[in-house]
């Protein structure tokens, strides 16, 4: 037997992680859902456990440069509004369902976020 070392699940460009969580009425995050929402399962809630490191941008001074040519710059990142923990709504049809190691996770681009309820840890 040989000792495999754990995988990771490394979430790209600007998606997030979702472990999501099953249709209410009142999410336990204390927001409201109507029925209708519900039922169509238009939106649907789960907890950010990963998110990508953002939109890539190109630097403006690289733009009028030939775009074939090799850059040893490194890639800048638009910072994703959405951070780990933090609970989303977002439509469903946008999300895609996935297993990794027995779990189920939504991966759902930033854009499809509807809300996110953050717990301001911050308070003085």
């Amino acid at each position: 037997m040989t000792d495999e070392p754990p995988k990771q699940l490394i979430v790209v460009g600007d998606r997030v992680l979702i472990a999501p969580e099953e249709g209410e009425e009142r999410t336990n995050v204390g927001l409201y859902l109507p029925p209708t929402a519900v039922e169509s399962r238009q939106v649907q809630g789960g907890r950010i456990v990963a998110t990508g490191p953002g939109t890539p941008m190109t630097e403006p001074a690289s733009m009028d440069e030939e775009p074939w040519k090799i850059h040893g710059a490194e890639v800048k990142y638009l910072p994703m509004q959405a951070e780990v923990g933090d609970y989303a709504l977002f439509f469903r049809k946008a999300a895609v369902e996935i297993t990794f190691e027995g779990k189920t996770y939504l991966v759902v681009p930033q854009a499809a976020i509807l809300v996110l309820v953050r717990e301001n840890t911050h308070l003085e």
